[in-house]
């Protein structure tokens, strides 16, 4: 197993430099591949603000790139937790924290607009400063 980095995701989905993305599709084709939660965390940014890569996009895009037969995704059923809650209007790093928290009996955070998509997703329980 190979693992690799978040230029590798990049070229793959991106296809914006083709000699790249051609050795990046080969390499995932040809070897099993490790894709960590950080690398997709980086290739998340890197799509949506140097690509424009909608929310949409990107779900269709990671939910497709995870599914790959020789993909394997550190922690996927956290990934498909984040990719769940994004589909709602998530952001995807505050679902991927949300969805990492494991028995941890709630989530804080001072961010008012996650606090409302976390509720109405009923993605985890939230303690709030004010409550």
């Amino acid at each position: 197993m190979i693992a690799i980095d978040t230029n590798v995701v990049v070229r793959f989905l991106a296809n914006d430099d083709h000699q790249q993305a051609s050795k990046a599709r080969a390499l995932i084709e040809r070897k099993r591949i490790l894709v960590t939660l950080t690398v997709l965390l980086e290739a998340e940014w890197v799509l949506r603000s140097a690509y424009g890569f909608s929310p949409t996009a990107l779900v269709t895009a990671f939910r497709a790139f995870a599914g790959l037969p020789n993909i394997v995704v550190q922690e996927p059923g956290a990934l498909a937790k984040a990719l769940e809650w994004m589909d709602a209007g998530m952001d995807f790093t505050d679902a991927l924290h949300l969805a990492q928290m494991g028995a941890s009996e709630a989530f804080a955070t001072f961010d008012v607009r996650l606090v409302k998509i976390a509720k109405q997703v009923q993605a985890a329980e939230i303690w709030e400063p004010d409550a």
